[in-house]
């Protein structure tokens, strides 16, 4: 079966990795950042991970978007399919939703790789 990449990555830290598909969750879904409780914190945290992914919308991305790798991988001329999920800083959104498509991949039968490029950046001051 086709291996599949996932990259987490925070726009205010670079730009976006070259992938086949990358998701932008910057402004369609609420940033964990702006809630001093969170702002340290990272997807390594539940309190993290429970409230991205208790996010409107944010599973139903997921859903989706494990269908487009799917579409990509079922090509014929399908090698390693990469995807990029983005935020403002690399360390609530993208690495909470990086690790939820891992893991809905994976139930499929998908090989996965997940890197989080920025998680362990310093929060950004914005």
């Amino acid at each position: 079966m086709t291996a599949i990449e996932v990259t987490s990555f925070g726009y205010l830290h670079d730009a976006s990795p070259v992938a086949h598909l990358t998701v932008d969750l910057r402004q369609h879904f609420r940033d964990p950042h702006v809630s001093p409780e969170l702002r340290c914190m990272t997807a390594r945290d539940e309190l993290v991970r429970t409230t991205v992914m208790g996010t409107p919308g944010v599973t139903e991305l997921v859903s989706a978007t494990a269908l487009a790798v799917a579409a990509f991988a079922s090509g014929p001329s399908a090698g390693t399919v990469t995807v990029a999920g983005g935020c403002a800083g690399g360390r609530h959104r993208a690495p909470t939703f990086a690790l939820a498509l891992a893991d809905r991949l994976r139930t499929v039968g998908f090989t996965v790789t997940v890197t989080h490029r920025d998680l362990d950046k310093d929060v950004v001051q914005r």
